[in-house]
């Protein structure tokens, strides 16, 4: 699988897929002596906290694939699946992470040719004149095909009105989701609020979409599986005086229910600036053992200033 690269100043971010040596479709043979048919996909989306819903979906869309293999051996008629989804969310739920997974679960589901993940926004899709919106949104669902086309804070494309180009590539998107579905996936993200005016924006959109999911934000209990998984990750540990501290601090910020709070994305930001307050702290010590190289402190979190960006 390629790196996944940052999506910055409006240039397109694509993500390859490398197809395993074992398809998905073989893992379940693997996984055929165990109870659950589902294993294999628990597997794939254990590292992602709670969307109890979002598995859920990918299982049936799973079941419904085998199923329909053994339907067209029996000779009867096959069917293909509308897979565009609507992602409703605060920022640092998830959104993009989860896209940028499904890419690589339905390639090797055989659903997708190619398997590659494009994010766009409105800058890429809209034009300054007249007929370059459709030209522009033509050619960004060209280099889709056979991948996911994700468009986070989608409801920007409405933003302008009737009058709007926006409106041109909405139309757009909404032909080709019709024409190519058996080959490519559109995704939508973007606030629930926001996104949920835009789709009064287009009659019949909602409609389009058989797969609209709800990110909820964190709970505190989540958040701190994620803190965790994060330090751990980088091969550090919380001590029980940082755990204690953010756990506090992170119960502070939910009840408060900032908007601009951004759940796993805050989380990262606090671990990733304690790691650096970690190294300051060590290199003043000028004396450290093992087990301080890998031990994060309440100090190295340095909440009381909460310099970490929401």
């Amino acid at each position: 699988m390629a790196q996944v690269h940052g999506y910055k100043n409006g240039k397109i971010n694509i993500v390859l897929q490398e197809r395993e040596n074992v398809d998905f479709q073989q893992k379940s043979k693997v996984h055929s002596t165990e109870n659950s048919p589902f294993k294999h996909i628990d597997h794939e989306f254990s590292s992602f906290v709670g969307m109890t819903n979002l598995k859920n979906s990918i299982k049936e869309i799973y079941a419904s694939l085998l199923i329909n293999e053994k339907r067209k051996e029996m000779g009867l008629k096959d069917s293909k699946q509308v897979l565009h989804m609507l992602f409703k969310g605060n920022p640092g739920t998830g959104k993009t992470t989860v896209a940028r997974k499904l890419a690589s679960i339905y390639y090797e589901m055989n659903i997708l040719s190619k398997g590659h993940f494009i994010e766009a926004e409105r800058a890429d899709l809209v034009g300054e004149y007249i007929g370059q919106t459709a030209q522009k949104t033509r050619a960004i669902i060209q280099k889709a095909m056979g991948g996911i086309l994700f468009i986070d804070e989608a409801y920007s494309l409405a933003r302008g009105g009737e009058k709007d180009f926006g409106k041109e590539a909405i139309d757009t998107l909404v032909k080709h989701m019709e024409d190519n579905h058996e080959d490519f996936v559109l995704i939508l993200a973007g606030y629930p609020s926001e996104m949920n005016r835009f789709l009064t924006f287009n009659p019949g959109l909602e409609s389009r979409f058989p797969f609209i999911l709800e990110f909820d934000d964190y709970e505190v209990d989540q958040l701190m599986e994620i803190a965790n998984r994060m330090a751990a990750e980088r091969e550090y540990n919380l001590s029980k005086e940082a755990e204690w501290e953010l756990r506090n601090h992170l119960y502070k910020k939910v009840q408060h229910k900032s908007r601009n709070f951004s759940n796993a994305r805050y989380v990262r930001n606090v671990i990733e600036r304690a790691i650096r307050m970690h190294a300051v702290r060590l290199l003043k010590q000028n004396s450290y053992s093992s087990k301080d190289l890998v031990l994060l402190t309440g100090n190295d979190l340095q909440l009381d200033r909460d310099r970490t960006n929401s």
